[in-house]
C-alpha cells in the first residue's frame, strides 16, 4: 500500500536499497506460529506493548526492565518468561525469540535497536525512533542492509485519518500546498528549567546506572525527577515536545507530503530555556524544496510550522494554540455567521492554494476543509489507499506482525525504519535548532547529513556516549 511513498522517501534521500549490498536475512522461521517476542522495558509504554502481543496470542519470551516494580505485568501474563535489568545481558544471554518490542526512554531507544538488528531479529522501536540524528541515519541505512521488518510506535499510522489526509492533499482538492502549521499541547512534563541539585537515595528495586545508560552520569533525585515519566523534559534523556508529539501530529506530513530533506530549520520563538532541559515553548521552521508527491505529480516548496507549550503573545503567557491562530489567514477559521473556530490542543493546518485542511488531534481523525463554507463545494477526497483495521495499537503491532511472520515483504509495515528514519532525522533537526537557538536559519545538506553555516548545530548532530553504551549499526 505504502510501498510507493517509502520508496519515493528513499530516493529522494539519496540512499536507495542498490546502493547497498549485504544479503538478506532470513527470517519468519516459524511462519504461522507465534511470535515470540523479547521485551525491552515493561512499565509504561511497554505495558502496551504486552497488551499487543497478548491481543495477538503472541508470546513474551523474555523481558529487560531496569525497575523491578514493573515486572509484575509481564511475569503475570507470561511467568515463563525470563527477566533481566540491563538489556545488554539478554541479548548475550537469550536466542530464542523472534521479535524485539522496545518502550525505554529515548535515550535507550537506540542500542537495543541495534543490537535486536544484529541478532537478526525483527524490531519494533516506539517514537521517535532515535534520540539523536546520527542514530536516525544509522537505523535507515541499517535497514536497507538488513532487510528485516521493522515498525516506529507511532500508532496513528495504521489508522484511517491520515490516509484521509493523505487523499485530500493528493487528489488535488486543496491544491499546492503552500505551508503547514502544527500545534501540540505537550509538554505536560516540567521543562524549562535548571538542573536539579541534590541527590537522594536510589530505591533498592532500581538499577540507577544502568537507567542513566549512554547518558552522562548525574545523582538520583526522587519525587519523579526523571524516572519514571519526567525525563522526557531534559536534553540527556528524552526529545522535548517535540520529539515526543511530532512522530504523531507531524506523520499525515510525510506519509501525504514525502518531502525528503528539509533545506533549513529556524527556531522563531523560544520561551524559557535552560541548558539542561528543554523549553517551555517554542516555535519551529522547516523549508522544503520543489518535488514530487506520492501521487507523481510536482509540487512547489513549501513550510512546515510547529508551536509547542506555553508562548508569549501581546505580552501573556498562553497556549500553543492561541499562537498560531494568530499567525494563520483569518479567513480560514472563520465561520460563515463571522464566529472563530477555536483550535484547541493538538492538531495540524493545511493551507493550500485552493482551500485549507483543519486536523484536530494528533492522529488525523477529525480534518474538514477550511473555511467551512467551502466544504460542499469541495467535498470527500477519493479513496486512494487501503484501510487496515481499527487503527488503534494493535492494528499497528499486526501491521509489523505480517511481515515478521513471512506473509507480508520485510518493508511492508507503514511505518518500517525506511520511512520512520529519516521522518525522525528531520523532527531532530528541530531540537538541533533549539540548541543553538532562536534567530539563524540552519542550511541543511541532507545526503552529507551536515549543516553548511554552523559549526555549533554540527556537534548536536550525534552525543558522546558512557564507556560500554555506544555502538553502531553501520
Amino acid at each position: 500500500m505504502n510501498h510507493t511513498n517509502r520508496r519515493t522517501f528513499i530516493k529522494s534521500t539519496g540512499l536507495a536499497a542498490g546502493a547497498l549490498s549485504f544479503p538478506n536475512i532470513l527470517h519468519a522461521q516459524n511462519k504461522g506460529d507465534k511470535l515470540r517476542v523479547a521485551m525491552i522495558a515493561t512499565g509504561g509504554k511497554g505495558g502496551a506493548h504486552i497488551n499487543m502481543v497478548k491481543s495477538a496470542g503472541d508470546i513474551v519470551t523474555c523481558f529487560a526492565e531496569v525497575d523491578k516494580n514493573s515486572w509484575g505485568g509481564v511475569s503475570k501474563d507470561f511467568p515463563q518468561s525470563k527477566g533481566y535489568q540491563d538489556y545488554r545481558q539478554l541479548f548475550d544471554k537469550e536466542k530464542e525469540f523472534d521479535a524485539v518490542m522496545i518502550g525505554t526512554p529515548d535515550h535507550h531507544h537506540f542500542m537495543p535497536t541495534v543490537l535486536a538488528m544484529q541478532a537478526g531479529k525483527h524490531c519494533f522501536t516506539q517514537k521517535p525512533l532515535t534520540h539523536t540524528v546520527w542514530e536516525a541515519r544509522q537505523l535507515h541505512q541499517g535497514t536497507l542492509k538488513l532487510k528485516l521488518a521493522t515498525q516506529m510506535g507511532n500508532q496513528g499510522h495504521s489508522n484511517d485519518g491520515n490516509r484521509r489526509i493523505y487523499e485530500f492533499v493528493n487528489s488535488g482538492l486543496l491544491g499546492d500546498i503552500k505551508e503547514i502549521h502544527c500545534v501540540s499541547n505537550r509538554p505536560i512534563w516540567p521543562q524549562g528549567n535548571p538542573r536539579p541539585q541534590g541527590e537522594d537515595p536510589v530505591p533498592a528495586q532500581l538499577d540507577w546506572d544502568v537507567w542513566l545508560g549512554p547518558a552522562p552520569k548525574r545523582p538520583f533525585k526522587d519525587g519523579r525527577m526523571y524516572h519514571t515519566f519526567n525525563w522526557r523534559g531534559f536534553y540527556d534523556f528524552g526529545g522535548g515536545a517535540l520529539a515526543d508529539m511530532a512522530c504523531h501530529t507531524m506523520d499525515s506530513i510525510f506519509m501525504s507530503m514525502i518531502p525528503g530533506y528539509p533545506t533549513s530549520v529556524e527556531v522563531l520563538e523560544i520561551h524559557k530555556h535552560s541548558d539542561d532541559m528543554f523549553p517551555r515553548g517554542s516555535i519551529i521552521k522547516w523549508s522544503y524544496g520543489p518535488g514530487k508527491l506520492p501521487n507523481g505529480k510536482d509540487r512547489p516548496g513549501f513550510n512546515v510550522y510547529w508551536y509547542d507549550g506555553k508562548l508569549q503573545l501581546e505580552g501573556k503567557e498562553v497556549d500553543a494554540s492561541d499562537v498560531l491562530v494568530s499567525k494563520v489567514p483569518a479567513e480560514l477559521l472563520t465561520m460563515p455567521d463571522g464566529q472563530k473556530i477555536t483550535l484547541k490542543g493538538s492538531g495540524n493546518l493545511y493551507v493550500g492554494t485552493k482551500c485549507g485542511l483543519l486536523v484536530n488531534g494528533d492522529y488525523g481523525d477529525r480534518s474538514r476543509v477550511v473555511p467551512v463554507a467551502l466544504a460542499k463545494d469541495i467535498g470527500n477526497p477519493p479513496k486512494m489507499l487501503e484501510r487496515i483495521g481499527s487503527g488503534d495499537e494493535n492494528a499497528h503491532y499486526m501491521d509489523w506482525r505480517v511481515a515478521c511472520v513471512g506473509e507480508k515483504p520485510w518493508d511492508h509495515p507503514g511505518s518500517n525504519f525506511t520511512y520512520a528514519a529519516p521522518f525522525t532525522e528531520t523532527i531532530l533537526l528541530g531540537n538541533v535548532a533549539l540548541r543553538v537557538g532562536k534567530g539563524k536559519a540552519l542550511t541543511y545538506d541532507g545526503p552529507n547529513m551536515k549543516f553548511t553555516n554552523s559549526e555549533e548545530a554540527n556537534k548536536y548532530i550525534t552525543k558522546d556516549y558512557r564507556a560500554g553504551w555506544g555502538c553502531k549499526l553501520v
